[in-house]
């Protein structure tokens, strides 16, 4: 399913951040991104992997996602994914729990890359909900 594509998109998009690999990551944007949409956004992949840059190589957050809900639009060629984010902090070891959004748009080499990011702000987190986060990353696609 169509859905499951761009739940396996998230996800690998979550690795190359995982993974520090700042190619892989840029590849899963769209060339005209925006992120930060609710605010003032940051636009195009090349100021969106420098401005995640930190992220990317995990000195100043550590940054981890997944999909929990996958929603294909009715043209085929947009989806919206949605989920928890989890963010620590590389020198205390503090936690803090959000949520991300973010739209995907299937290109003509049929190909998913985000073209919208957003998230909402996190809150500090502790031990046990940072471990219900852990266990959720391994949920499969629930439309498989």
């Amino acid at each position: 399913m169509a859905e499951c594509a761009v739940w396996q998109r998230e996800r690998s998009f979550a690795r190359s951040v995982a993974d520090h690999d700042a190619a892989a990551f840029a590849e899963h944007l769209h060339p005209d991104a925006a992120f930060g949409v609710s605010g003032k956004p940051t636009r195009g992949r090349d100021a969106i992997t420098r401005e995640w840059a930190g992220l990317i190589n995990g000195s100043v957050l550590i940054l981890r996602w997944y999909p929990a809900v996958v929603t294909l639009g009715g043209d085929g060629r947009t989806a919206y994914s949605s989920g928890p984010a989890l963010y620590e902090d590389p020198k205390s070891g503090a936690t803090r729990l959000g949520r991300f959004g973010s739209v995907w748009q299937r290109g003509d080499d049929g190909v998913w890359r985000v073209l919208f990011d957003d998230g909402i702000p996190p809150q500090p987190a502790d031990a046990a909900a940072a471990q219900r986060f852990r266990e959720g990353e391994r949920a499969a696609c629930p439309s498989a």
